[in-house]
């Protein structure tokens, strides 16, 4: 492909040479390289400050993160081909891991397809679009969907945060199939059913798979509280491995219906939900004197900028000390986090903390990971978020 070069400032390939894929608009030599001169979803050859070529690369001059590495051969761009290839690489890897067809199908950058994400749900796959290079590529995408598993239905949920970053338009959009407006979803022998509209991200949390099957084993007979519940995913999971009660604990209104419904799904008729800030939740629960053998804490990311870092860290202080003074004298917390800027260490360390302000002796037992179907790049830490740490709660003991 004779694609226009895009040069770097000196030295600022070593990112790159350690295994990223992203290129910062400050890091672009602006003397040798106008981005305006490019389109959102341009390709790219993408050059060092002594013209060595680095790679190819989708180009978005209106975006922080202005490139996004395709290829590290300077001759591949993103062809249907290639995309068709990847995807293909991407659903061998899936299909030996599970034996049902519920996975994530692909997780951008970690699959070779930044901006690209792509969710099945048995036979309906939804697809999730976040950079104007794979919005180029969308009708590609829905024909490597079609050719390679031939769904009854494609949603195209293309309504993240992400895209108006890129100067994308939010839709959701039946690319094939008849009408689809819940999806079915089956996950460590349980059922749900969530909605399309209105749901989050694509529907559904994969991400969490093994951490909710670790939550299994110490669910018979416990009382279970699941915060952040959203559709039940670790509640009900936790009911089907026999705890003897669950309760659910979400803002949406629409989640709880969600909780309600799944939990009829699975026969279960010991699940409890209340609708209100988690926050004010724990509190109120606090102030009851409820106790519970197990708490689950699954927020959203609450530090979604580097910015946010300090905020972030104490709610998620906060946060732990109301969980850890739910549990009964020998409790379980699990204390999960998808935030990106907050590592599996520091993760440990306010929950340790938590433990010493309200005086619990706490023991990690098990630290919890995103399931392979979203794979790590080493070299990208932002494709590693997901943490899960399983903490025994003792009182009065030490």
């Amino acid at each position: 492909m004779n694609l226009p070069p895009l040069y770097l400032r000196k030295g600022a390939e070593r990112r790159l040479r350690s295994g990223h894929l992203w290129v910062y608009s400050n890091e672009v030599d602006s003397r040798r390289t106008t981005l305006t001169d490019f389109e959102p979803g341009d390709q790219a050859e993408l050059r060092a400050a002594n013209d060595k070529p680095l790679g190819t690369l989708f180009v978005n001059p209106h975006a922080l993160i202005c490139g996004r590495l395709i290829s590290r051969d300077p001759g591949h761009g993103m062809t249907p081909q290639r995309l068709t290839q990847r995807m293909e690489a991407a659903l061998a890897l899936r299909d030996r891991l599970f034996d049902r067809p519920f996975y994530r199908w692909v997780f951008g950058d970690s699959d070779g397809l930044s901006g690209l994400v792509v969710d099945r749900f048995d036979d309906t796959v939804v697809i999730q679009i976040s950079t104007a290079g794979m919005e180029q590529l969308k009708d590609a995408v829905v024909r490597a969907v079609q050719r390679l598993v031939q769904p009854r239905a494609i949603v195209l949920k293309n309504d993240g945060k992400m895209r108006r970053i890129e100067g994308l338009e939010a839709y959701v959009e039946q690319a094939h199939g008849p009408e689809t407006d819940r999806l079915r979803v089956e996950e460590n022998g349980v059922r749900f059913e969530v909605p399309i509209t209105g749901g989050q991200k694509t529907g559904w949390f994969y991400d969490h798979r093994m951490n909710r099957q670790r939550l299994q084993a110490y669910a018979p007979g416990k009382r279970v509280l699941d915060v952040f519940s959203y559709a039940g995913g670790w509640g009900l999971q936790a009911g089907c491995a026999g705890a003897s009660q669950v309760t659910c604990v979400d803002a949406s209104a629409a989640a709880i219906d969600s909780v309600h419904h799944n939990a009829g799904l699975n026969g279960l008729d010991n699940v409890e939900t209340i609708e209100g800030d988690a926050f004010e939740a724990l509190k109120a629960l606090a102030d009851e004197k409820e106790k519970f053998d197990i708490v689950v804490l699954d927020p959203p990311a609450l530090i979604p900028r580097r910015r946010d870092q300090k905020a972030g860290e104490q709610a998620y202080a906060r946060l732990n000390q109301l969980g850890l003074r739910l549990l009964e004298r020998d409790g379980l917390l699990v204390s999960a986090s998808c935030s990106m800027h907050l590592s599996q260490e520091r993760l440990t360390d306010i929950i340790r903390a938590s433990g010493r302000k309200i005086d619990r002796f706490v023991q990690l037992l098990e630290q919890g990971h995103q399931a392979p179907d979203h794979p790590v790049v080493p070299g990208i830490p932002e494709t590693d978020y997901i943490k899960a740490c399983f903490v025994r709660s003792l009182t009065g003991f030490f």
